[in-house]
């Protein structure tokens, strides 16, 4: 991978042009008390630079003379790695990570402004390190208010997520495998689901089953918390309580993926705990099927991002009027309310299609330009696509539409795939789910 690193750094350096950009590495994120929870790095950070410690900061200055590339890292402590686990150190970082120069993260403010005076502007993210975003400012307000005697320095500060989002959004074929293997560990991890669930049974126990596997085949854990959603709680998007016992009749909705090395999975599949659907449990579920199907098949280059959901709407607005529970023309249904987000579907369908698929499970990337145009498919990127149908036990119809049925409510569905854009069209990454 190191050389896939270099070609990211690379590239990164020339987009840069006239700028300079810092990345800091993740802070600590605390449990409770004085326990953090397990570290993740920050995903841009971790894009660039492949490293995975706290406490680092990395600088891109292209207009240096020497320096290009800069970590500051933690250097080796063994007093201090006998309690956390050990570091790679200032030494090895240059050897490993191919950086011009290494500083310890001590040096920091002593080395940071000659890097970030090269260049204009100054890329970087305010993220949740306030102290940290409190040190960037502090240098550029310097470098701003002695500019007109040294001539060089930034100006601006901008959001690195301009240049390097459209570089993370196209996956490269080592990231692609990566995916495939987050893909089919949650496969393996869905079809255990999917034997071990039965009336009587907790969800507690189906999401251990399936957090047992993520773990057993090597991956970093659960991509983000499992949804184990049975009966009316399937009607919960982001239900993650998992404290319910099955019962005969119900509906399991089951929202879980596995991050490996760092990039996750993503999938959604809604069955019967006893086997067998009711009649409108099956109903509903067939239109969310042809939905997503439809939706899948607007998963091509050249296609607008909105085609996917726009899709999706149809044929669920469509079969809710042949089930009773719309009422109205179906293009005004689609269209009304359209600006502020109150069209009356959404009683029953109220979220997005789907989101970009990478580093992170939203992963990073625009979905429109401006107010009216929406971004192009393009080859490589990898997408999910989870049309849906929710009918809380506590649903009210919007204003003018029909009564909703007791034997309608409780019932949630979400089916959910991962797809990539091929040059030839799409290429569903987790087909071996069933549906």
């Amino acid at each position: 991978m190191k050389a896939e690193y270099q070609q990211r750094q690379q590239e990164f350096l020339e987009k840069l042009g006239t700028g300079v950009a810092v990345f800091c590495s993740a802070p600590r994120a605390i449990m409770h008390n004085d326990v953090d929870y397990n570290f993740r790095q920050d995903s841009n950070f971790y894009y660039l630079t492949g490293f995975n410690e706290p406490e680092a900061v990395a600088v891109f200055a292209p207009n240096h003379s020497e320096h290009r590339y800069v970590l500051f890292v933690q250097p080796k402590d063994l007093s201090q790695e006998i309690w956390t686990g050990t570091r790679l150190g200032v030494e090895a970082a240059k050897e490993e990570l191919g950086a011009d120069a290494v500083y310890p993260i001590g040096e920091l403010e002593e080395h940071l402004p000659r890097y970030l005076e090269t260049g204009d502007p100054l890329y970087y993210h305010f993220g949740h390190n306030e102290r940290f975003n409190q040190l960037i400012l502090k240098h550029y307000q310097r470098l701003l208010a002695t500019l007109p005697k040294r001539g060089t320095g930034p100006r601006a500060i901008a959001d690195p997520s301009i240049l390097l989002a459209p570089m993370r959004q196209i996956k490269s074929a080592a990231e692609l495998a990566l995916m495939r293997q987050a893909i089919a560990i949650t496969v393996e991890a869905h079809q255990r689901a999917r034997e071990l669930a039965a009336p009587g049974r907790w969800e507690y126990e189906i999401q251990a089953e399936i957090e047992h596997v993520f773990r057993r085949r090597g991956g970093d854990g659960p991509a983000y918390p499992s949804i184990v959603a049975s009966g009316p709680n399937a009607c919960v998007l982001h239900y993650t309580e998992n404290q319910r016992q099955m019962a005969a009749g119900d509906l399991l909705l089951i929202d879980a993926g596995c991050a490996y090395r760092y990039y996750n999975a993503d999938i959604t599949r809604t069955f019967p705990v006893s086997g067998q659907f009711t009649g409108e449990q099956k109903a509903i579920y067939d239109i969310v099927l042809a939905a997503q199907k439809a939706a899948i098949e607007q998963v091509r280059p050249g296609n607008t991002y909105n085609q996917i959901h726009d899709a999706a709407v149809q044929v669920i607005v469509e079969g809710l009027v042949d089930l009773g529970l719309l009422r109205g023309e179906i293009t005004t249904l689609i269209n009304e309310g359209k600006e502020n987000q109150t069209q009356k579907y959404r009683t029953f369908f109220m979220h997005g299609t789907g989101h970009w698929l990478g580093l992170d499970v939203h992963d990073v990337g625009l979905y429109k330009h401006n107010k009216e145009t929406w971004v192009t498919l393009q080859p490589g990127q990898v997408l999910t696509v989870e049309p849906g149908i929710y009918i809380h036990p506590e649903a009210t119809p919007a204003e003018g539409q029909p009564e909703i049925g007791d034997r309608w409510r409780g019932i949630g569905v979400r089916i959910e795939d991962d797809v990539l854009v091929t040059a030839a069209g799409h290429e569903v990454l987790t087909a071996a789910v069933p549906k």
